[in-house]
């Protein structure tokens, strides 16, 4: 067969394509392979002991014994359906038993408000010390890490002073530290923030005998200025690149972030319309950037109105509306957690024991009631190893082929359902753990 063009006309046309294609590939290197937790659970420094995760189990499955105590009555306070309800439930108390914590932030920030520096230096060798004990305990948060104050002129010396004093202890007492730890950094306002806490974090690794690059950040992307900057610009790309490599993940922080857009204090939520203008600009502007994404917190907590004294029980109507306000209260932290999943938010906040159930709970029913859809799809898909397929009326391409595997992953990753549930879609063990839809298809092809 004939063609025209020739090698040599072709190779200064395609030179520049080439340092193109690689620059982009060296920007957007896709999504993270590895487990991302689906939430993160702060707590004050001050709060912060070797059993933390213990505790705040312990505590959610007691507030389930008081106010959900079955199936179908936990179903009732938060809306989900019948039909799954006694699975979702048995999956999500036994999850509180193994593992209720994914990732624990230790808070130095507005979890912990402003102390004396004696008090704060303390409890940043204290929590140090507690993490490397925790570590050595069964069900210890497969995520950890520390929230320090802000690089601001007022606050960035007592900033330093806490990741200080928390690494060097850490590093003595752990004899290193875990690979998944985290520092996180809040109300970022310029890139130079980022670029000195990298430059800060580097000098410890030096110091400390830390492999270069091991400590990874967080961004807090909380300020109207770390979505656009001060030229109008979008700021997150010029956050990411002044974290040179560092930052694992965004997350959102909904309250600082509407107080910064004067909406009063009534209308700060979740779901106000400025919180999702945020969202997206976060998930447009960091696709492919290879950082996970994580919404904001629910900050009604389902804490019952009436506590009863030595010597006087709870009325009955006392009860009725302790049961009201934490029904309720769980009620609205499983739909702000569906509302998340159904955004692509696959990550939030949680702030107290008894929205550990509604995490888990809406989790998992998130990924159960798309389980046998998103199946059939992937399965029709891998068994013709082919390039585009119909299923029903729904047409699949690659790219979908890869975001239903991704959808198996993330639900393995939670404890929605387990590998041998996962493998009933006709993918192989082996070929789920290697994460990659085109390697499938190309390793079924060649089997053909």
């Amino acid at each position: 067969m004939n063609t025209t063009l020739s090698a040599e006309t072709l190779a200064p046309i395609l030179e520049p394509l080439s340092k193109a294609n690689a620059s982009y590939e060296k920007l957007f290197p896709g999504d993270p392979a590895a487990r991302q937790p689906v939430h993160t659970v702060y707590g004050g420094a001050q709060l912060f002991g070797a059993d933390t995760a213990h505790v705040l189990g312990s505590r959610a499955l007691q507030m389930l014994d008081t106010y959900a105590p079955s199936a179908d009555e936990f179903a009732h306070a938060v809306g989900l359906a019948p039909g799954r309800a006694a699975e979702v439930y048995e999956r999500m108390a036994a999850k509180l038993q193994r593992e209720p914590v994914e990732d624990y932030r230790i808070d130095f920030e507005d979890g912990y408000g402003n102390r004396p520096d004696s008090e704060e230096d303390g409890h940043a060798v204290a929590g140090a010390q507690g993490v490397a004990k925790m570590l050595l305990q069964p069900g210890a948060p497969p995520f950890l890490g520390i929230r320090i104050k802000p690089l601001t002129e007022i606050l960035r010396a007592r900033a330093i002073r806490t990741l200080d004093l928390f690494l060097t202890t850490l590093a003595a007492a752990a004899t290193g530290l875990p690979e998944t730890f985290v520092i996180t950094l809040p109300k970022i306002t310029v890139p130079q923030q980022v670029s000195s806490f990298g430059k800060i974090l580097q000098a410890l690794e030096q110091k400390l005998g830390l492999r270069s690059g091991s400590i990874s950040i967080e961004l807090m992307i909380e300020t109207p200025q770390s979505i656009l900057d001060a030229s109008g610009a979008c700021a997150i790309p010029k956050l990411l690149e002044a974290s040179d490599g560092r930052c694992r993940g965004l997350h959102f922080g909904v309250y600082d972030y509407t107080a910064s857009c004067n909406i009063t204090a009534e209308y700060q939520s979740i779901v106000h319309p400025a919180c999702d203008f945020a969202r997206h600009v976060m998930q447009v502007s960091a696709a492919g950037r290879g950082v996970t994404l994580s919404d904001g917190a629910t900050n009604i907590m389902p804490v019952p109105r009436h506590r009863a004294s030595v010597g006087k029980p709870l009325t009955a109507e006392q009860a009725a509306e302790n049961r009201k306000a934490v029904h309720r209260a769980l009620r609205l932290h499983f739909e702000h957690v569906q509302r998340s999943l159904a955004h692509a938010y696959y990550q939030g906040w949680d702030l107290h024991p008894g929205q550990l159930p509604t995490r888990f709970a809406a989790v998992y029913a998130f990924f159960l009631q798309s389980f046998e859809p998103a199946a059939e799809r992937l399965r029709n898909f891998v068994e013709k190893a082919a390039q585009a397929t119909l299923v029903g009326d729904v047409f699949d391409d690659a790219a979908t082929g890869q975001g239903l595997l991704n959808f198996f992953l993330r639900g393995i990753n939670c404890g929605a359902f387990s590998e041998e549930e996962a493998c009933s879609t006709g993918v192989t063990l082996q070929e789920l753990r290697g994460r990659s839809f085109l390697k499938i298809l190309e390793n079924r092809r060649r089997a053909d």
